[in-house]
């Protein structure tokens, strides 16, 4: 019996994590705004009342964050994840069936839960408290592999809506999330009771989550994560109307987000290969100020390849975000209460974003065209680049 609770090692749990990160990740998040135009032509729905089941995920999650954080501080990582597996393939059913408004946002509300319990936050958590030495390098491990997620997603959502409709679509996602990731998880997440000890023992900073709320370098994180989490969920959430506003069709739309995800895998492998004595302050301030580069980029022009390139850019960026944050924390917090520390940021910065989509589908109403919402997201990402600039150093630890 014992044996059978042993949990996996380093390899086998960084590839079970890597392998549901990019499903979730694919299917949860980059998913939605695939169904937004056939849902419209089908129903008559309008874009705000849409994106407005978005948002409320969005809610959701950010409002969930800091439970699920707290959750894989008392060793329960297992019954998290596996059950945010199984909500997330109960909203699918249910949009999946969605007649009126009222059901879609239900599912949402499921959506979001699985959203908090499943995606990057609690594997990030979990690969930090079981491994201390070497967490870094599980984190950028399995957002390598989750960089590829939009690849997946655009491609394989679109060959789904154009065979069964995008309800047949969505019973497919539902029955990839329960028959495929909830086993992956309960056996993967077995055991994590106990961190494995590190070759060579680091000290431990013992930061709680009402002493970093003290802190001015939390709340400046806070800030500067919320900003870009709002750029990035307005620009997903809107990315396929965006591109057709530009001219360009389908395919070529897919063609342009296919990118993306190459981008966030060749940036993240970079970095893996040689960025191990880079300081992730540096690249962090770098990294976001490149976000709102290739908005400007994006609002500058309606031409494939110039698209493209601004979609590589934001690939490169928003990769290697997800790296500095997951890494960083830690280094400012400690790792033994990252659980609460990181999902209440986190919960904060997925409230601000919760607001993104819907944002924009009001400025829209007021100015039409997209190229006035990419530029006002790109002085919002500034402001995320200045915050994360005044968050300072972390601090030493005492020897």
């Amino acid at each position: 019996m014992q044996q059978a609770d042993t949990p996996p090692g380093y390899r086998s749990l960084v590839s079970a994590l890597s392998a549901g990160q990019i499903l979730s990740w694919a299917f949860v998040y980059y998913g939605f705004s695939s169904f937004v135009l056939p849902m419209m032509a089908e129903l008559g729905w309008s874009k705000a009342t849409v994106m407005g089941a978005n948002t409320l995920g969005l809610l959701v999650w950010g409002l969930a964050n800091y439970g699920a954080g707290a959750a894989v501080d008392r060793g329960w990582a297992r019954e998290l994840m596996s059950a945010g597996c199984l909500l997330a393939a109960a909203g699918f059913a249910l949009w999946a069936t969605a007649t009126q408004p009222v059901a879609l946002y239900v599912s949402w509300m499921l959506l979001g839960l699985a959203s908090a319990f499943t995606l990057y936050e609690p594997a990030f958590n979990v690969l930090t408290r079981r491994f201390p030495g070497h967490y870094r390098q599980g984190i950028t491990t399995v957002t390598l592999v989750g960089g590829l997620a939009s690849t997946l997603s655009f491609p394989v959502v679109s060959v789904l809506i154009h065979a069964l409709g995008w309800r047949g679509a969505l019973w497919c996602l539902a029955a990839a999330m329960a028959l495929l990731l909830v086993p992956l998880h309960w056996w993967a997440l077995k055991g994590l009771g106990q961190a494995v000890p590190s070759a060579k023992p680091e000290p431990e900073r013992t930061t709680t989550l009402a002493q970093a709320l003290r802190q001015r370098a939390f709340w400046w994180l806070t800030v500067s994560f919320a900003g870009y989490s709002v750029v990035m969920a307005a620009f997903w959430a809107h990315v396929m109307p965006l591109l057709a506003s530009k001219g360009l069709n389908e395919a070529q739309a897919l063609w342009v987000l296919v990118v993306v995800g190459p981008a966030q895998v060749l940036g993240r492998w970079v970095f893996a290969r040689f960025g191990s004595g880079l300081s992730l302050r540096l690249l962090g301030l770098v990294v976001l100020l490149a976000v709102p580069t290739s908005m400007l980029m994006m609002a500058a022009s309606s031409q494939l390849l110039a698209l493209a390139i601004s979609a590589c850019v934001y690939g490169v960026a928003n990769g290697l975000v997800t790296i500095v944050r997951g890494a960083l924390v830690p280094e400012y917090f400690g790792r033994l209460h990252i659980g609460r520390i990181g999902g209440a940021m986190s919960g904060v910065g997925m409230l601000a974003r919760a607001g993104g989509p819907l944002a924009v589908a009001a400025w829209l109403l007021w100015v039409p065209g997209y190229d006035g919402a990419l530029l006002a997201l790109a002085v919002l990402g500034g402001l995320s680049a200045l915050c994360f600039l005044l968050a300072g150093r972390p601090p030493q630890l005492s020897r």
